[in-house]
């Protein structure tokens, strides 16, 4: 294979891996290590191993959505998202079988680094883990197309992966890691939302039976609104009952982005949802780098 060729697919498997979303993957790994700094546990290397299994659990489920939405037939070049690289051509069935096989074998051999520190829970949490992104989008029964992606999207990108990095250097949980989880978790099914709200129509036709194809168009929208109230409320309950300094009310500098968000939501239609696509996981990513400094400061 020619160096052209090596870089063509290296472009396409960047491609698969929705760069764009991938600073979702990190928000739970940095809340949850700022609150284990809050209560003196922060390790760095066990930060840094579960921020590099929480970006390639994100990715091997995207490829195995790639791979199952092409394989099923619902995934065509006229998708109004953006490209896929099955659907494209741009890689082979086989290629991306290998890659989800590779990207699953690191991240186990790197939770195993976690297992042995943290004990046999981290192994459960991660062989889990591992197993629900495979479930999202493959077996007898997708989560994602029988209207439980969001709910997997808040379990594993809230309460599993912040409370599960708190876990891995603490050695404990607390009712503090469970709350500062819930907008974090919050935030990022909103990427979601806004995904299966753009494409709700080609989902119907193609049977991908999400919560906004199931419940509309309206309640998508009402769900997105009250995980921003929800999230932002959290912030006042921390101040209150925690007794955290105003610090903790950081977040609030992301209240414009929010607002435009929601503007976004109910002006736009179709393609034109991808901006608020990216702009929903920027403002996930902003509040979670806020909300740790606040949680630290």
């Amino acid at each position: 294979m020619t160096a052209s060729n090596n870089s063509s697919k290296l472009s396409a498997f960047i491609l698969a891996s929705r760069p764009k979303t991938l600073l979702a993957s990190l928000v739970p790994v940095i809340v949850g290590s700022s609150a284990a700094y809050k209560y003196g546990g922060f390790k760095p290397i066990h930060a840094l191993v579960a921020l590099l299994c929480s970006v390639l659990i994100q990715v091997s489920t995207n490829f195995i959505n790639d791979l199952y939405d092409f394989l099923s037939g619902k995934d065509t070049e006229h998708r109004v998202g953006p490209q896929r690289a099955l659907a494209s051509g741009l890689v082979s069935v086989k290629e991306m079988k290998w890659a989800i096989i590779i990207i699953y074998s690191v991240t186990f051999l790197l939770g195993l680094y976690l297992v042995y520190k943290a004990g046999i829970y981290v192994l459960v949490i991660g062989v889990l883990s591992l197993i629900a992104g495979y479930l999202y989008t493959a077996g007898p029964y997708p989560l994602a197309y029988n209207g439980l992606g969001d709910f997997f999207v808040l379990i594993f990108f809230g309460f599993v992966g912040t409370m599960g990095t708190f876990y891995v250097q603490v050695y404990e949980l607390n009712w503090f890691s469970f709350w500062v989880s819930i907008p974090v978790g919050l935030l990022i099914t909103n990427i979601l939302v806004v995904n299966n709200y753009r494409d709700i129509d080609e989902d119907r036709s193609n049977n991908k039976n999400t919560l906004a194809v199931k419940m509309g168009r309206t309640f998508a929208r009402n769900q997105y609104l009250i995980s921003l109230i929800l999230s932002y409320l959290i912030l006042l309950f921390l101040l209150i009952d925690y007794e955290h300094s105003f610090f903790i009310l950081l977040p609030l500098l992301t209240l414009p982005l929010a607002i435009k968000a929601m503007q976004q939501f109910k002006t736009k239609q179709g393609a034109e949802l991808n901006f608020l696509l990216e702009l929903s996981a920027k403002l996930s990513f902003l509040f979670g780098i806020l909300f740790s400094a606040g949680i630290i400061l």
